[in-house]
């Protein structure tokens, strides 16, 4: 089975899975990535040079149209997973 549904324990037969992914476009600072930078070099490890941080959405949706989830999911992005002035979105729909 393609996983569950959240709280239902109920696995969905026709549901695709997709990931939607937001960085930090180029040019804007990112705070966090540089403590994550400083944290790994403190910890040892060597040959790091940037690190920038972003958000991974992992999101099972019904049916079995592609275009139709993949346009789904890049308005969800739009609106709602990513603030479009400081971050780019990848929706990938993974079948």
């Amino acid at each position: 089975m393609l996983g569950q549904a959240v709280g239902t324990g109920i696995a969905k037969k026709n549901a695709m899975k997709a990931r939607v992914t937001v960085t930090l476009k180029s040019g804007i600072l990112d705070p966090q990535g540089k403590a994550i930078e400083g944290a790994l070099r403190s910890l040892g490890l060597a040959g790091v040079s940037s690190v920038r941080q972003g958000k991974v959405f992992d999101i099972e949706i019904e049916g079995g149209d592609r275009a139709k989830a993949e346009a789904l999911l890049k308005q969800a992005a739009d609106k709602h997973l990513a603030n479009t002035v400081i971050e780019n979105y990848c929706v990938d729909v993974l079948g």
